[in-house]
């Protein structure tokens, strides 16, 4: 039997993969998070599935709960929301999984910076403008930075920042990145994304602070820095320029690749490729 850690999306029910919806639906026993995962999505367990609500308990009492629906012949769903592979703490119950011989696999989601920007209605890489996206978070009492992690540091590249966790200590953020992008550097937060009370907020580093503070927003929220947000005058990624020569038939002939699109997947190389090059 084994344990799938599967991605849950950001918020709305219908944001999970039609593959973790199957795979959620196969399992006999589901771990999820309750104050996280949208409970709509337990539908989606089989009849007489065992629920177990994750949220007050520690991490032994989690890993106790798989290994012994594995050893009782049941696969097991652990329902993550976002994105596993992102602030998921997954590793960890990976390792337990591990030293007990406990098999999983793992269902990627849809993470909530990719909900945070399709709220945003915007596109995080633009072309002369910033092609570096860094997924991070602030240091916390309980979780210190990394050397060579902190805000100061990061802010150094110009990348577009997508901060996790982050929306209490939204003062420290501007503070630390005001220097390295500018008072009128673009900056947005989006909470709740997907969901029905999503909340879209759209300003500067001069005034972001002030707006989240008056929304009251504290989690569940992602902010992003960076000049990509407000970019308008760009020139066009070389994709679907008329000059560029294209290979014929095949999956990825338009360029995009399995990357997810566009952006991933060359779409803005500026280089042509030959025609035998996928």
């Amino acid at each position: 039997m084994t344990v799938h850690f599967i991605g849950a999306g950001p918020g709305a029910a219908d944001l999970i993969t039609v593959r973790g919806a199957r795979t959620l639906a196969s399992c006999g026993v589901c771990l999820y998070a309750g104050s996280l995962v949208p409970r709509e999505l337990l539908a989606e367990c089989p009849p007489g599935a065992r629920l177990i609500d994750t949220a007050q308990l520690d991490l032994d009492t989690i890993t106790a709960e798989m290994v012994r629906a594995h050893e009782e012949g049941h696969d097991v769903a652990r329902l993550h929301s976002g994105d596993p592979s992102v602030f998921s703490a997954v590793a960890e119950q990976m390792r337990r999984l591990d030293a007990a011989g406990v098999p999983y696999d793992v269902v990627p989601g849809v993470p909530a910076f990719a909900a945070a920007a399709a709220a945003l209605g915007r596109e995080l890489t633009v072309p002369t403008v910033g092609q570096t996206v860094i997924l991070t978070r602030v240091a916390q009492r309980a979780t210190p930075m990394p050397e060579g992690e902190d805000l100061a540091t990061l802010g150094r590249s110009g990348a577009l920042l997508v901060l996790h966790l982050a929306a209490m200590y939204v003062d420290r953020v501007v503070d630390e990145l005001l220097p390295h992008y500018g008072a009128d550097c673009p900056a947005a937060v989006v909470a709740m994304a997907s969901r029905p009370d999503e909340l879209v907020l759209r300003g500067t580093l001069a005034d972001i602070a002030g707006q989240v503070k008056a929304a009251g927003v504290v989690r569940t929220a992602v902010i992003m820095v960076g000049r990509t947000l407000g970019a308008e005058q760009f020139r066009d990624s070389h994709l679907y320029s008329a000059d560029r020569e294209r290979p014929h038939g095949g999956c990825g002939a338009d360029g995009a690749g399995a990357g997810g699109g566009g952006g991933e997947g060359g779409a803005q190389d500026s280089v042509p490729a030959p025609a035998d090059t996928p």
